[in-house]
């Protein structure tokens, strides 16, 4: 049989008579690719999901990512922690270093690679903002997420890494709707709402960028389709996506929520708001006896976070073990002092 390209180039040959019937198809097909590869740009496709024919496809990515929906990513620093994430029903883990001084980077990849032998959930790992050898580094290593975080120092303080070169997923925070759809442009597959960075167990600032978030959505949802075009340029994110946002009533990637979350309760919050799942600081491992216990009851708050009788449950016997993770009165701003 010739090659199908050498068949569509010879004159006066008809394919459908020259082909068997059951390659056919693979005709449209391939015409179909070699119109996408020509095309460099990256496109709606099937108006639900994006990808990019020259380079990694975004589908496949953001399906990777779908996964997690309805969980609970635990963030560990050693082995022990991660078992027990695991064994509490995380699905998946976020490996940091230990708290250090100075610049902090991505972990150390000896780290990560003795984990990964030791767990059978996913396995997500930061790299600074904009640096993508970071990034090539931790997928070289074997992460099955990256994650391009501002928790750790800024590496470019004006470019964010281009995920699209990267078959890894990527997770990327945000604290509003245009920083979310600029983010999935450049190829996150996950967005993060991101609240506290301080690891105080505050969950203000959490709840606060969720429901800008999903208030923004809200009021895009009630638009006329002319209005679209002015508040994309409002919020500087991309008109397709901005489209397709108000076409799904929702963001188009997975959107979870980060910072503070350390009761099974807050969980429920995030989960009510309306996010897909939540991040869990490694916060819930310093304080209390049992650690089980709190990363269990988060998970169980999660999957049940409309049933009042399984919050109560996972909700009682754990002030004790919350009692460090407590916001001091220095840090806290008094209520309606900041705008509110």
């Amino acid at each position: 049989l010739p090659p199908l390209q050498a068949i569509y180039q010879t004159p006066k040959l008809k394919v459908r008579n020259t082909l068997p019937r059951w390659l056919l198809p693979l005709k449209h097909c391939h015409k179909h690719l070699a119109a996408m590869a020509e095309d460099g740009a990256v496109t709606l496709y099937k108006a639900t999901s994006i990808t990019d024919a020259k380079k990694n496809s975004f589908s496949i990515k953001a399906g990777l990512a779908q996964m997690l929906r309805g969980g609970a990513i635990v963030e560990v620093s050693t082995l022990s922690q991660a078992k027990i994430a695991e064994e509490a029903g995380a699905c998946c883990l976020v490996i940091t270093e230990p708290n250090r001084q100075g610049i902090s980077r991505m972990p150390d990849p000896s780290i990560i690679k003795q984990i990964k032998r030791c767990v059978l959930i996913p396995v997500m790992a930061r790299s600074r903002v904009g640096h993508f050898v970071e990034a090539q580094i931790l997928e070289r290593v074997g992460v099955d997420y990256i994650d391009e975080s501002e928790v750790l120092a800024i590496a470019d303080e004006d470019n964010f890494i281009n995920k699209h070169n990267f078959g890894c997923p990527f997770v990327c925070g945000c604290k509003n709707l245009g920083d979310a759809l600029r983010r999935v442009r450049e190829g996150a597959a996950m967005i993060r709402t991101q609240g506290d960075l301080l690891g105080t167990g505050n969950i203000a600032e959490t709840v606060k960028n969720v429901r800008s978030v999903m208030g923004e959505i809200r009021i895009l949802n009630n638009m006329d389709e002319d209005e679209v075009f002015a508040f994309s340029k409002e919020i500087a994110a991309p008109y397709d996506l901005v489209a397709q946002t108000k076409q799904m009533g929702r963001l188009p990637v997975v959107h979870f929520a980060a910072g503070g979350i350390v009761t099974p309760a807050d969980a429920a919050l995030m989960m009510q708001l309306g996010c897909d799942g939540v991040f869990v600081g490694s916060e819930v491992f310093d304080k209390g006896s049992d650690p089980y216990k709190r990363v269990r009851g988060i998970v169980e708050a999660i999957r049940h976070y409309n049933d009042p009788h399984v919050l109560v449950e996972n909700s009682c016997g754990l002030e004790e073990e919350m009692a460090g993770l407590n916001v001091s009165e220095e840090t806290m701003e008094p209520f309606g002092e900041g705008g509110a």
